[in-house]
């Protein structure tokens, strides 16, 4: 019986790589677009964490190998594109954490070695890939079978999604793999807000991490706020050591985005893993890419870069697999839901920043579609149904399917609030221009 098993998995294998052989070739020379393969990908796990910070992973469903045979050629669920794309990946995670904690002690990260390599990664130049990662990315917020969920041809055989009952209170999403585990898609859920249209169980700590990742100090926005760390100096003076320690708590969501994609490699340690995201979900996974040289796509982020260089994130020598992809009527990723009577405030959220990592799709709503800038134009549906969901023709007159890629480089945050080390603290070397 064992000996069948194998043969089985080994026919099954041959047949995955002749289909893709036949279907895409191999190699070109005549100075096109290398050529790309597809990805068919299907949900393996839920992820969560629980009020005591330990990550919790939950089996979408059983993978025999009848069901892996079954979905593997007549129900391939979610197909992406990919091509080849360069990533600087620390060549050791100790001595990444080391020069880390050098970096925030002023002693800077020159020395510090990248490992660089030629991977797979989403083909971000196509719309379909990108409709098909924003659609995973909404399946982050809820279980297979809710409403909203995007069901892309698979029929998934959940059990008890473990991680997500109403007591659990931390970041939530699903692992994605592909029927072989050669790529392995992490998709991080985004802030669950009210106001726009969300809420639930995790919307507490959301806004808690929203408010002390893009705020300028604590979401201070004036003195009737309740802060969430206690660095405000006065003077619209902020104590820049006080806030790189709230952020390092093992209860926020980036140190634990680093326990979660350390547990995902130790569960597939030979796999491509890519991060996408939405919003708050969309930050994390530009900040694991940046952090594990991982392909991510972050959906409507806000600007991640402040909280990068609080965090003291080292960054690589290339961060062309970090794409953000939002559009001009979005004021949270454009970043500029803030002030005090921005809708973002009267919600109880201080987003004030606008600076992205890696390169930007930027749709420009506001010019070519005529829409207004308005806070409910940040959901995903609206980058899935409006955007992605058809062709963009300004692009296709350029014979693009997306917008090109743009570089944030002269991008300044927080200039009327000066931050202060008052231990006297200081960075011998300023990797991110234009934070203040």
């Amino acid at each position: 019986m064992l000996r069948l098993t194998v043969i089985f998995h080994l026919l099954s294998l041959l047949l995955i790589v002749l289909s893709a052989e036949q279907q895409f070739p191999l190699s070109t020379d005549d100075g096109s677009r290398e050529p790309i393969t597809p990805l068919r990908f299907e949900l393996r796990h839920y992820h969560g964490v629980g009020p005591d910070a330990q990550v919790l992973f939950h089996d979408a469903h059983d993978h025999s190998d009848q069901s892996l045979a079954s979905e593997t050629f007549n129900n391939p669920p979610y197909v992406l594109q990919t091509r080849r794309i360069k990533s600087s990946r620390p060549s050791s995670i100790d001595g990444y954490l080391l020069a880390r904690s050098r970096s925030s002690q002023g002693e800077g990260n020159e020395a510090f070695k990248w490992e660089e390599d030629d991977i797979d990664g989403p083909d971000t130049e196509s719309r379909e890939t990108l409709l098909e990662l924003a659609k995973m990315t909404n399946n982050a917020y809820l279980e297979p079978g809710e409403s909203g969920w995007y069901d892309l041809g698979g029929k998934w055989n959940v059990s008890y999604p473990f991680g997500w009952e109403e007591d659990q209170d931390g970041f939530r999403g699903h692992i994605f793999a592909t029927p072989d585990n050669s790529t392995v898609v992490l998709s991080i859920k985004g802030t669950s807000a009210s106001f726009i249209g969300g809420g639930g169980p995790t919307s507490k700590r959301d806004k808690f991490n929203d408010n002390l990742l893009f705020s300028c100090c604590c979401a201070r926005i004036d003195w009737s706020w309740t802060t969430v760390c206690d660095c405000y100096r006065g003077g619209w003076k902020c104590d820049q050591a006080c806030l790189e320690k709230a952020l390092i708590d093992d209860s926020l969501f980036y140190p634990l985005g680093m326990n979660l994609y350390n547990n995902v490699t130790y569960m597939y340690p030979d796999s491509n893993i890519w991060v996408i995201g939405h919003s708050l979900g969309g930050t994390l996974a530009s900040l694991m890419g940046v952090t594990f040289g991982a392909p991510a796509v972050a959906f409507e982020s806000p600007g991640e870069r402040l909280a990068a260089s609080r965090l003291h994130v080292l960054l690589p020598p290339s961060l062309q697999h970090v794409t953000h992809v939002y559009h001009t009527a979005d004021p949270i990723a454009m970043g500029t839901c803030n002030g005090v009577l921005s809708s973002c405030a009267l919600g109880g959220y201080a987003l004030e920043t606008r600076c992205h990592l890696g390169k930007s799709i930027i749709y420009d709503t506001v010019s070519n579609l005529s829409w207004a800038v308005d806070i409910r134009t940040h959901t995903i549906s609206t980058i899935i149904e409006k955007l992605l969901g058809e062709p963009w023709a300004v692009s296709e007159e350029e014979g693009k399917e997306v917008p090109e890629f743009v570089t944030e480089d002269d991008c300044v945050v927080c200039r009327c609030f000066p931050l202060h080390y008052l231990e006297h603290v200081r960075l011998t070397v300023d990797p991110y221009p234009g934070v203040l």
